[in-house]
């Protein structure tokens, strides 16, 4: 007499259940990417629907089981989520992950004084430029557009232009589309963006004559390793005045020259290690 093998819809339903959790892992990621994009003031529920796709009850439960866990936190002021406690401690395990900010510091410093204006220095991760280092140079107005630590989909902002000109035009076009729901919630569009990219890949220099203030001007030149992809960009900020068509040239000439230096100084530090 046949029997039928015990469990036989096992393997299956252990195969369902695992990529039911990965999925629920990646959204829960997802999340709190979107909402390290808020920095302080946090992150409104329908906007994180509509940078991530997902629907408003998921959203929601996956944020309240955040919430517990201490990875989220809710403003109770203006119920927007932010980054909650438990993020900050995981990263002190890893508080060198950024090895280019020890080695590119002083010549930001260097920078800023010499420009007199503010200096930035973002990194790409994943589809995304952070923001790692800021140094505020001597004139009377620093333009303080962006703090550290502050997430924007590559193609927002100069120094993702930057970045995004390193690469051939089918990646970034494809980075691009990745972000393009975050990018029109930001109100921006898609195909600007990829136009200011190819223009940048020509002229060198990711240049916005409105930055992101008022009577602001901002200019960004990537830092490209040797295989000749961006390792970061750094990024001038000033009242528009300071980087007119007479001054802007010799700020892009310092700015390329300390870019070179990164370049060298990471190089050597590569080969020690």
């Amino acid at each position: 007499m046949s029997r039928r093998p015990r469990d036989a819809g096992a393997p299956q339903d252990d195969d369902a259940n695992a990529s039911a959790g990965s999925q629920t892992v990646s959204r829960a990621m997802l999340l709190l990417r979107m909402v390290a994009c808020g920095q302080e003031r946090g992150v409104r529920l329908t906007d994180l629907v509509a940078m991530t796709g997902m629907n408003q009850p998921t959203v929601h439960r996956l944020l309240q089981t955040l919430v517990r866990e201490g990875a989220i936190e809710q403003n109770p002021a203006n119920r927007h989520y932010r980054i909650g406690p438990e993020i900050p401690v995981l990263a002190l395990a890893r508080s060198h992950r950024f090895p280019l900010m020890p080695q590119a510091e002083p010549y930001l410093t260097d920078l800023a004084q010499q420009v007199g204006d503010t200096v930035f220095l973002s990194v790409r991760h994943g589809t995304d430029s952070i923001c790692v280092a800021r140094k505020t140079g001597h004139y009377a107005i620093q333009v303080l557009s962006i703090e550290v630590g502050v997430r924007r989909p590559l193609g927002i902002g100069v120094s993702g232009i930057a970045m995004l000109s390193c690469m051939p035009p089918d990646q970034s076009d494809a980075l691009i589309n990745a972000n393009a729901r975050r990018i029109e919630v930001l109100k921006e569009n898609p195909h600007e963006i990829s136009r200011r990219v190819q223009v940048a890949r020509e002229t060198g220099i990711a240049h916005a004559p409105q930055g992101l203030m008022p009577g602001t001007s901002a200019v960004a030149v990537p830092v490209r390793g040797v295989d000749g992809q961006a390792l970061a960009a750094i990024t001038i900020t000033a009242i528009a005045e300071r980087l007119n068509e007479r001054r802007l040239p010799q700020v892009v000439a310092l700015m390329r020259e300390r870019a070179l230096w990164m370049v060298r100084r990471h190089a050597e530090m590569d080969h020690v290690a």
